[in-house]
């Protein structure tokens, strides 16, 4: 068996041999496995990431919203299917960093009621197993990690902070500051969302408008891989294996341990071996690995005790909404700088929560070619042209019937019907209201569908007992000893804000725990 934890081994394996040994395997190296990798760097633990993709070219196609969105350049996600036999392929991406290659980097905290019980129209979002307490020192750890800006205080509904965000907001380009000044003398007060990017002195971001669904060409975005898998790969015991699909976990016997993993590699089976098994493989493709590793100690799944595993998917009801003006031009660039939350809690003007609204990167023909496709392609640039663009989310709750499974040829499975549908067209209301007063006549938006899953969560729900849950409020599996779930799988409710930076607390909050490396 080579050892690849070596002094002069590479930092990315990428010829491994048929047996590796580590101490910690990660399953993934998105927001949940990357940040972990990076928290356990000093640790002296034997740290092994293993992920299905590559590292994403640095390419002058970065930047080409025909490459990027009418050819769908970057896409690599198996398809999916819907309960219908409809496939489609998701909002999932395959790289070292995972989906955060391409994610519009906008990382806020949850609110401290986010982890309580809240009333919807469709019913009640649980509360979690800890406190919005428990997870505020590893927010403030991981906006420092990915560098995140912002200000504190601005947005109403922000929970209390023990530390300020680590830089300053970033500005809003003209047609959006002219927005959020209409906004906010029609009574609303619209704030600077916290946003991860390198702008600083010296640093390499240049607010560029290929910034949001777009990988970053300088790597200048706060993902995955730029702040945390390349930092834990640095250090000595931090290794990286790629182009490495993990197909199945084995256990022992009575099944209480992982004892290896099986790997899929270059037409040939690499199996790993190691004290504890991390799996950060994002919501659906976690519950996926799962429910491929059963056997007869667990037959329904690995960790599945409680048919929980899969159940429960979550992913947010959200529409693109765009603003137009034909009378005038939007040159903007930079466009993700605008957040409103004035609706997201029940109170005075609503009964129900309705939700988040924030600034979407600035549209342009290629962007909406695929979902218009009778639309010639320079119509389509000259009505985004002259549009403010917003994404506007509400939240989503976890029903058991909404879930993912496998089918006889083993591909992953979607059973979804939204939830809150009433509260998001509300939401969308109430923006076409503003929108029209701040000088927009033409309001246009759009329902994303099912094939919109980059805030998934919920599949492999955290909970304090076995028998609902899946995993403890550490992350750990109920039935598996030496198994944890590390991305937005434990999410016991969705919220109504963006997820990764709680996965990333998540991670941080799991090995600062200790467990992992004890």
């Amino acid at each position: 068996m080579n050892d690849v934890f070596g002094p002069k081994t590479p930092e990315v394996v990428t010829d491994p041999p048929d047996e590796l040994e580590c101490d910690v395997v990660i399953v993934g190296s998105g927001m949940g496995g990357g940040t972990l990798a990076y928290a356990l760097r000093d640790s002296g633990a034997r740290v092994l990431i293993v992920e299905q993709g590559d590292f994403l070219p640095r390419e002058a196609a970065n930047w080409s919203p025909k490459a990027v969105h009418m050819e769908g350049r970057y896409r690599n996600s198996p398809h999916w299917y819907d309960e219908n036999g409809r496939s489609f392929v998701p909002g999932n991406y395959h790289y070292v960093g995972g989906s955060t290659k391409m994610y519009g980097a906008t990382l806020p905290r949850l609110r401290e009621h986010d982890f309580e019980e809240v009333e919807h129209p469709d019913g009640v979002s649980p509360a979690w197993p800890l406190s919005y307490a428990d997870l505020e020192p590893h927010y403030a750890e991981a906006e420092r990690v990915f560098s995140v800006h912002g200000l504190k205080g601005e947005d109403p509904t922000d929970p209390w902070r023990s530390s300020d965000f680590p830089f300053p907001p970033l500005p809003h380009e003209p047609a959006v500051a002219a927005f959020a000044d209409s906004a906010r003398a029609q009574g609303l007060r619209p704030f600077a969302l916290p946003q991860a990017m390198d702008v600083r002195d010296g640093g390499a971001c240049v607010l560029c408008p290929t910034c949001d669904a777009f990988p970053c060409l300088v790597d200048a975005k706060g993902d995955a891989d730029v702040a945390a898998v390349r930092p834990a790969i640095a250090s000595p015991t931090v290794r990286l294996l790629t182009r490495a699909e993990v197909t199945r976990l084995d256990t022992d016997a009575g099944g209480r341990r992982v004892t290896s993993a099986r790997v899929a590699h270059g037409g040939r089976t690499v199996r790993v071996r190691a004290g504890r098994f991390v799996v950060s493989a994002g919501a659906a493709n976690t519950a996926a690995l799962l429910l491929r590793s059963a056997s007869d100690a667990h037959p329904r799944g690995l960790a599945n005790a409680s048919d929980q595993v899969g159940r429960n998917f979550m992913r947010h009801i959200t529409s693109f909404f765009l603003a137009a003006d034909p009378r005038r031009v939007n040159e903007d660039g930079f466009h993700k700088t605008l957040g409103i939350n004035d609706w997201y809690s029940a109170g005075p003007t609503t009964r129900y929560p309705l939700g988040n609204v924030q600034g979407l990167g600035k549209l342009r023909g290629p962007h909406v070619k695929n979902a218009r496709k009778a639309v010639p392609l320079p119509l389509l640039d000259a009505v985004t042209h002259r549009t403010l663009d917003l994404f506007l989310q509400t939240e989503d709750l976890p029903l058991p019937g909404n879930r993912v499974r496998l089918d006889s040829k083993g591909r992953i499975v979607l059973s979804y019907r939204p939830t809150n549908r009433s509260a998001h067209k509300e939401l969308v209301a109430r923006m076409k209201r503003v929108a029209r007063r701040a000088g927009y006549p033409v309001v246009l938006h759009q329902e994303l569908g099912i094939e919109a899953t980059s805030h998934q969560c919920g599949t492999a729900r955290m909970g304090t007992d076995g028998a609902d849950s899946v995993v403890d409020p550490f992350c750990r599996a109920h039935d598996v000893a030496n198994l944890w779930i590390v991305d937005s799988s434990p999410f016991p409710a969705s919220a109504a804000v963006n997820p990764a930076l709680t996965v990333a607390a998540l991670a941080l909050r799991v090995a600062a725990a200790g467990d992992l490396t004890s």
